[in-house]
């Protein structure tokens, strides 16, 4: 089972969510906060496996939360569900260490799959999202494009959320030759962060196929 914890401050949306998620399966709620600083406890009694958090909460608020939450487990898949899908905010959500960003309109399953997604290391991010982290000098498939082949491996593997050692493994390449193809890849896709490029990646991928939906 994945163990999550839901936090916002609105209480009828808090149970909503927590009542869709426990109707999903491999889903169990363990613990439910209306405050970032109730989040962060919440994670610290119940080791959940992922923390779905809104982003506009009282107290400390939900970026600085997730900036203690992964501070403190580095491991745990943070979900940021949230009304708004500027660039700018979804950024400081992934920079602060974010695995996903959805918007509140999305369906019950579409949420659960997130989870679950973000559960095995996977990005994940509403339709909306994807099309605003791909807002770059060219589309998304014309800057994958500019990719060498080694690169578009590589990216291929940090959209499904590998590690630098897993890609290395995979590829029989070393960390350091791994890092630095990242870099490039981060850099040709204007993209600060690995969970940036992922959302890049797969809106492209997505695109070439004609498929809708959650990215993850």
């Amino acid at each position: 089972m994945i163990r999550v914890v839901v936090a916002d401050d609105h209480d009828l949306l808090r149970e909503g969510v927590s009542a869709c998620l426990a109707a999903a399966a491999e889903i169990l709620v363990v613990g439910e906060a209306s405050t970032g600083e109730g989040a962060i406890e919440l994670a610290a009694e119940h080791a959940p496996d992922v923390v779905v958090i809104d982003m506009v909460m009282p107290g400390i608020g939900g970026l600085e939360a997730i900036r203690r939450l992964r501070a403190d487990h580095p491991d745990l898949g943070i979900v940021a569900l949230t009304s708004f899908s500027e660039r700018a905010r979804i950024r400081d959500a992934l920079e602060a260490g974010a695995n996903g960003y959805l918007v509140k309109s999305i369906d019950t399953e579409s949420l659960a799959q997130a989870v679950r997604s973000v559960a095995i290391g996977q990005g994940t991010f509403s339709p909306e999202v994807t099309r605003a982290l791909a807002t770059t000098p060219a589309t998304p498939d014309v800057v994958l494009e500019t990719l060498t082949d080694r690169e578009t491996e590589i990216a291929d593997l940090v959209a499904v959320g590998r590690t630098n050692a897993e890609i290395a493994h995979h590829l029989n390449l070393s960390v350091y030759t791994v890092k630095n193809h990242v870099s490039n890849v981060l850099s040709k896709l204007h993209a600060q962060t690995r969970t940036e490029a992922a959302a890049v990646i797969l809106t492209a991928r997505n695109a070439s196929r004609g498929d809708g939906g959650v990215a993850g």
